[in-house]
């Protein structure tokens, strides 16, 4: 146990990239704000609902249990899984940032309704932590399908975490778009810009994707 406490954290925690891990966890919180404004900013902008040719001819499902309990216990595990292999944790909390940042945009830009018959959450333990989070918020691009994929490319040298992530992602979509909780060019989109966001990150933070690949290649 003292030797996997070792290599895993003796090794990495370095003057230089505990502030790094400062700058990236700063980076996160100022985009955590900058959604919480956006949405609600969206949110009193007016707009209508839309039609939409996949989700016209697809049931309402609750799906809860996936797009609400599924979330919040996919970022826990996320969280446990960065805190235990930290060679990964600056540079996904930056591209994470990004990530955020980027979708709260597209948010801000994008005043679509709620489409007829969506599934909200309830009023459980769950879903009140969900919703308190401003999760259920904003409908370009998909959160659950973007934020898991990423998560899949920062782990592709791994090959359990990048089939685990890009299973889960595929299972969310098909949960939202079930539950009617986004409309289908959310979903579909999400994969594209996902992509893009992560080269962006990969490029403007190419010390700590080193440290990332150097971590890989033990």
């Amino acid at each position: 146990m003292q030797k996997l406490f070792k290599n895993h954290y003796y090794d990495f925690f370095t003057k230089d990239r505990v502030r790094g891990l400062i700058v990236a966890l700063i980076f996160l919180g100022l985009a955590v704000i900058f959604q919480s404004y956006a949405t609600n900013y969206a949110a009193k902008a007016p707009s209508i609902s839309v039609l939409d040719l996949i989700l016209s001819h697809l049931p309402i499902v609750n799906m809860n249990a996936i797009v609400v309990e599924g979330a919040l216990w996919a970022i826990f595990c996320s969280v446990l899984l960065l805190l235990y292999k930290p060679h990964y944790l600056i540079f996904t909390l930056k591209t994470a940032a990004i990530f955020i940042a980027t979708r709260a945009v597209f948010v801000s830009l994008t005043h679509v309704g709620i489409y007829p018959g969506q599934i909200n959450p309830d009023i459980g333990f769950f879903d009140n932590i969900y919703t308190s989070l401003g999760l259920q918020t904003g409908f370009f691009f998909s959160g659950h399908v973007g934020l898991t994929l990423l998560m899949s490319l920062i782990f592709w040298h791994e090959k359990f975490w990048r089939y685990a992530y890009m299973i889960l992602s595929v299972v969310f979509g098909v949960s939202v778009l079930l539950a009617h909780v986004h409309y289908s060019i959310d979903v579909f989109a999400a994969p594209y810009i996902t992509y893009g966001i992560f080269k962006m990150s990969e490029y403007f933070f190419k010390e700590d994707y080193r440290v990332l690949r150097e971590y890989i290649s033990r």
